[in-house]
């Protein structure tokens, strides 16, 4: 399962010069907002959030917030992430990677989740073929 976000820089800049820090926590633990070194981080920490909720076919809903996704960084900087029990085990969740980037004012962020959990995967296969 692969999802995918992008953000302008500017608009989460401004959300967070609007509102402070107040802004960070809405999406970010206290761990996560000591990893927020730029601006820039923060816009491909709120990406890659929402690309993981897209990943699980969910968006940020009641049944994946903001705070069931914990993001983290390696010893070489590398962005990963973590997910709540319950979402883990109902998608039977296997391995999780994602990628952040930012350029030219804008932040990416791309999930990609794998589980054992075939019949979503087949599903969204199956109806990726039913519009060609």
């Amino acid at each position: 399962m692969i999802g995918i976000d992008i953000v302008s820089v500017e608009r989460i800049k401004k959300l967070h010069e609007r509102f402070g820090d107040k802004a960070l926590t809405k999406f970010l633990d206290n761990d996560e907002i000591l990893l927020v070194k730029s601006t820039e981080t923060l816009a491909g920490f709120y990406a890659a959030k929402e690309a993981i909720s897209k990943a699980l076919g969910l968006g940020i809903s009641a049944k994946c917030g903001f705070f069931d996704i914990k993001l983290s960084k390696d010893t070489h900087n590398a962005p990963s992430f973590t997910l709540s029990k319950h979402l883990i085990e109902e998608f039977k969740i296997t391995d999780l990677a994602l990628s952040i980037s930012h350029d030219a004012g804008f932040a990416i962020a791309v999930a990609c989740i794998e589980s054992t959990n075939h019949q979503k995967i087949l599903y969204h296969s199956s109806s990726t073929t039913d519009k060609l």
